[in-house]
């Protein structure tokens, strides 16, 4: 855990500069670290592009709820009367 706590902040900025020249003059010699980091970043990216999608598929959610419910059929011509009229 301690390895994976000193990559994550290697990643994030957070260690000092003489912990982070270390870590860079580790990852020189040391393959194991590069894999670790290597995957590690894969797994930032993997989160990012489902927290992503998530938010995404969750806006779309609310604009469908907004846009097709006869009760936000007020609320609907409001923001569609906004985006017309700032088009100009």
């Amino acid at each position: 855990m301690n390895k994976i706590k000193t990559i994550e902040q290697f990643l994030s900025g957070k260690l000092n500069a003489e912990e982070a020249l270390l870590i860079e003059a580790k990852l020189l010699l040391d393959e194991e670290l590069q894999r670790k980091i290597c995957w590690q970043k894969e797994a930032y990216s993997v989160i990012e592009t489902y927290g992503r999608e998530k938010l995404r598929l969750e806006i779309e959610a609310v604009h469908q709820k907004l846009f097709t419910k006869p009760e936000h059929s007020g609320f609907k011509k409001k923001i569609l009367r906004f985006f017309k009229n700032n088009s100009r």
